[in-house]
């Protein structure tokens, strides 16, 4: 399997043309990294290791890929982009984080959440709190400081 990078800017899949990275058995087999697949996490994520990771797509029709890390191939977090989900959602940094961040300069960032994914979709949640923002092959996991964000947002509200 390629590991199909994500078009960032639109989050459609874009072609396997480009260059290979590495090689990776992970859960979903054996898959070729591509180079514009690979996130940079300097500061990390929250409550995993690693900060190299490839945004992969294994299905061109859903709304989730999946952050591969590039360090440990059984850790792979399903994210989505909130927008979809959450009508209203926004992210607000403390101007001390943007400017940490780079962020101050007003230009934009792709918008991630990790997914929490059981058996039953009315238990399925997106974490609010905890978006991950990348701009330019690097990422960030923030703390959201906008009203009414959660660890735990019903991903499917009833």
């Amino acid at each position: 399997m390629i590991a199909t990078p994500i078009n960032i800017a639109d989050a459609e899949a874009s072609d396997a043309g480009g260059e290979f990275e590495m090689h990776l058995t992970t859960r979903f087999g054996e898959i070729q990294v591509l180079v514009d697949s690979i996130v940079e996490f300097p500061d990390g994520l929250i409550g995993v290791g690693g900060s190299r990771y490839a945004l992969l797509r294994t299905d061109q029709a859903s709304p989730f890929v999946w952050l591969q890390s590039l360090t440990d191939p059984n850790l792979a977090l399903p994210v989505t982009n909130p927008h979809r989900f959450v009508s209203d959602f926004k992210v607000e940094l403390s101007d001390e984080e943007g400017e940490h961040l780079g962020f101050e300069d007003g230009e934009p960032a792709e918008v991630f959440v990790t997914v929490t994914a059981t058996s039953i979709l009315a238990d399925c949640t997106i974490n609010t709190k905890a978006p991950i923002l990348i701009r330019e092959r690097r990422g960030y996991q923030v703390l959201n400081q906008a009203a009414g964000v959660a660890v735990k947002t019903p991903l499917f509200p009833a």
